[in-house]
């Protein structure tokens, strides 16, 4: 049941990735391309996370990863000029 749900959020994550895909192509912003981007590592946690393997130590790495994208797409857009 455990992997079932985290496949489910999986797939939520990368639907929110598309979402934000689709918005960066409509602006052409930045952010929404590193939100997208940090959904789909999201995305790969969570499948690596359902599926085992060897990588299940150090999924700490991709959360960083993902989190260090979003605090760096929501530094770059504070810091742009409009």
């Amino acid at each position: 049941m455990n992997e079932f749900l985290r496949g489910a959020v999986a797939a939520c994550c990368l639907v929110a990735g598309l979402f934000f895909l689709r918005f960066w192509r409509l602006t052409q912003d930045r952010l929404f391309l590193l939100f997208c981007i940090a959904f789909w590592i999201f995305a790969a946690n969570w499948v690596v996370l359902a599926l085992g393997g060897p990588f299940v130590e150090n999924l700490y790495v991709l959360r960083l990863v993902t989190f260090s994208v979003i605090a760096i797409a929501i530094v770059d857009k504070n810091r742009r000029d409009n």
